[in-house]
């Protein structure tokens, strides 16, 4: 049993761009945000990440997949020890190999149970399969910290929280509103492609993770034919809640095949903001700032191209305080404190689960 009150909470996530590991502790009774602690990342090396890869789009059970959980596994025990000895509780969120809610459900490599052992602390994994049973999308997780955090810097007005990982991501809130999971207080969908198919096309082509600093799209020319083409997939035109596969755009990169690397970079860069742009209009209500966390916020030229389409501000989470690096690692340190003591952690506004649901499972140690 987890003690009452506040507790420290050790979380981690690894995204869809595949770059690494981060790790976050978070002082949180599951309502509210009372401390942040220390936090680690762990990069994945080069054989990691290309058996990650190999296992993208699989289901378990599948060639690659047990080899691909036992990289997970070692990779977050190697880095969530140097903080495990001050904490209560974990959050494992591991890595997403496959998501296709209406269909086959969800897939996250990597097993509570593993961690649990080689930490000896209780694990909380496995948080989006409840909710997928029970009708919901499984996706995006990290709305009810994002309301959270809200709280934490003291909002009044609605606003919203764009996360751009391998994919994009927003959550549009109402601070006013006592508790997540009440009717209006949060809306949450993914936005479309973000980092992933600019990461895969630096990787296929320059043999690089990510184009840095977005220097490669600053020099190139965005094609507009792409971008109207993009905008017309289905996808745009449905209303959230929503969410997506890692490769929900197959067709993205091969798009921008005939370009030059530079072009292409731009083109895929244009693609992410204007899938944000396209996001931006089924809030319900205007907000007046976007608060921006995740890896692609280290793009400027990405961050530009929001700015311009968006319609109201943009910038990092760090300009109140929070760390755009650690916010989805701090979700799942707050997440599995809720899970924990029987909060939920998903609603109709953030998956269109039918009712307020919460997910995970608990593993204890041997």
């Amino acid at each position: 049993m987890l003690k009452s009150g506040a507790v420290w909470a050790l979380g981690a996530m690894s995204g869809t761009s595949l770059d690494g590991i981060d790790a976050a502790l978070l002082r949180t009774d599951g309502e509210r945000i009372l401390e942040f602690g220390a936090s680690a990342y762990r990069p994945y090396s080069q054989a990691e990440r290309a058996i990650l890869r190999r296992a993208l789009g699989k289901w378990p059970q599948e060639d690659g997949v047990a080899e691909a959980a036992s990289v997970v596994e070692a990779a977050h025990v190697d880095v969530l020890a140097g903080l495990a000895a001050g904490a209560d509780i974990i959050g494992f969120h591991g890595q997403t190999l496959a998501h296709d809610p209406s269909g086959r459900g969800t897939h996250q490599a990597g097993a509570g149970s593993v961690l649990a052992d080689g930490l000896g602390l209780p694990v909380v994994w496995d948080f989006r399969s409840t909710d997928v049973r029970l009708g919901g999308q499984g996706a995006p997780l990290a709305p009810f910290f994002h309301f959270a955090c809200a709280r934490w810097i003291g909002a009044t007005e609605p606003l919203a929280f764009l996360n751009l990982g391998g994919v994009g991501n927003l959550s549009w809130i109402d601070p006013g509103l006592g508790a997540p999971d009440l009717p209006g207080a949060l809306i949450a969908f993914d936005t479309g492609p973000a980092n992933a198919p600019i990461n895969d096309l630096m990787q296929s082509r320059r043999g690089l993770p990510c184009d840095l600093d977005g220097v490669l799209a600053g020099e190139g020319d965005v094609d507009q034919p792409v971008i109207e083409r993009l905008l017309r997939h289905p996808y745009f035109l449905r209303m959230p809640p929503k969410s997506l596969d890692r490769n929900g755009f197959p067709d993205l990169l091969s798009s921008v095949a005939d370009l030059s690397d530079a072009d292409a970079a731009a083109t895929l860069t244009a693609a992410a903001a204007a899938a944000v742009r396209r996001g931006v209009e089924h809030f319900p209500r205007p907000v007046t700032r976007l608060l921006v966390t995740g890896g692609g916020r280290h793009n400027p030229v990405l961050m530009k191209m929001i700015a311009e389409g968006a319609g109201c501000a943009a910038a990092p989470v760090e300009t109140v305080g929070l760390d755009g690096d650690m916010l989805e690692a701090q979700a799942f340190a707050f997440l599995a404190v809720r899970v924990a003591r029987g909060f939920s952690t998903s609603c109709p506004g953030t998956t269109g689960v039918g009712a307020a649901v919460g997910g995970g499972q608990i593993s204890q140690p041997n």
